[in-house]
């Protein structure tokens, strides 16, 4: 689970590395097509996330019932320390550098516009998000208020693996299908491929798919994001490809975790950054963006070509690290994941004390 949530944050680093980067390497340069395609399959990091958390949310609710507002104030905890902190930073930011400034000049607007950011509404409304990568953060809020209404409504804990797979896969199917024809946050729907890979984690009539064939799904998932096919149908079809694919790559490394694949997810230093990747994805953006504010001091902006974009990868993201590790290491740690992990102990320390 760790690893791939690193993989996942390699993903995302290497959209924005691309990005800012393409001064230095020039308009006409035959690296151009490459930075295109790393720019797009990088995107589909975020759809992995997804993917990790609709399995994980939906696990911990279907296996107990929970409070919903304990539930929801757990749910706080997780994402709001380090995106406080992160969203100061940029609030302050905003004034230092008032070209960079997306606050509107209005005091009213502009308190609204602060309300709208720190209340994670941009992604699913069309609001420009502060803090770029923070539009993903309203998708997975979203998730976490209607997945436990949907189980309530529908009564899913008394039903079996079988109807809940059934109703998930035809909710998936009919997501796609409006979201080809009018298109929308499609990409909602990995989180519904994360509650059927849940579901299948207990069948044991669903086949373990191997480490090739886990591997094979992977690459055809995300060449699958470079397929030139326009409009919202197009996207879709793309979002449906990568439902299947991270689904299978999941599976494979869950069923069968001594697997070559699992094991090269398991990598330490892979773990290491999973580990601490929500720090990460908030900060390494606005990391990379002063590393490349400074850069022209060193190197101007111009056509170096493949020399500055492959020799500037290595330490670009090594600041990302050292800068993500200091926000894990001082808020996420300690306000998100420490209380949680005392919690967990005292649940054991009664357990034994009532065995």
């Amino acid at each position: 689970m760790e690893g791939l949530r690193g993989f996942a944050v390699l993903l995302v680093f290497l959209v924005h590395y691309v990005t800012l980067v393409e001064p230095w390497i020039g308009e006409h340069s035959g690296l151009l097509p490459l930075v295109g395609a790393m720019h797009t399959i990088g995107n589909a990091g975020v759809d992995l996330f997804f993917v990790l958390s609709g399995y994980l949310i939906y696990g911990s609710l279907i296996i107990r019932p929970q409070n919903f507002l304990r539930f929801m104030a757990r749910r706080v905890q997780r994402i709001y320390p380090a995106f406080v902190m992160v969203f100061g930073v940029y609030v302050l930011l905003s004034f230092v550098f008032p070209e960079e400034n997306k606050i509107p000049t209005s005091q009213s607007e502009a308190l609204l516009y602060l309300l709208q950011n720190f209340l994670l509404l941009p992604g699913l409304f069309p609001i420009e998000p502060m803090i770029s990568v923070a539009w993903s953060l309203s998708y997975e809020m979203f998730y976490y208020l209607a997945i436990p209404l949907i189980m309530l409504i529908f009564r899913l804990r008394s039903r079996s693996s079988v109807w809940r797979t059934a109703f998930f896969g035809a909710l998936a199917a009919a997501m796609l299908f409006s979201a080809a024809l009018i298109g929308g946050p499609v990409r909602l729907v990995m989180f519904i491929s994360g509650i059927l890979l849940c579901e299948a984690m207990g069948n044991a009539r669903v086949p373990n798919p191997n480490g090739v064939l886990a591997c094979l799904a992977l690459v055809l998932g995300l060449l699958a994001t470079l397929l030139p096919l326009p409009g919202p149908s197009g996207f879709a079809l793309k979002i449906s490809i990568l439902f299947g694919a991270f689904f299978v790559l999941c599976l494979a490394c869950f069923r069968e975790p001594s697997g070559w694949l699992p094991q090269a997810f398991s990598w330490a230093p892979l773990r290491w950054l999973g580990n601490m990747s929500y720090s990460y994805y908030l900060l390494h953006g606005l990391t990379l963006k002063a590393a490349f504010f400074i850069l022209p001091l060193i190197i101007p902006a111009g056509q170096h070509g493949i020399w500055v974009f492959w020799g500037l990868l290595p330490p670009m993201f090594a600041l990302t690290l050292v800068a993500a590790a200091a926000l894990f290491v001082a808020v996420e740690r300690p306000f998100s994941l420490a209380p949680r992990r005392a919690a967990g102990e005292i649940r054991g320390v009664l357990g034994e004390q009532q065995g």
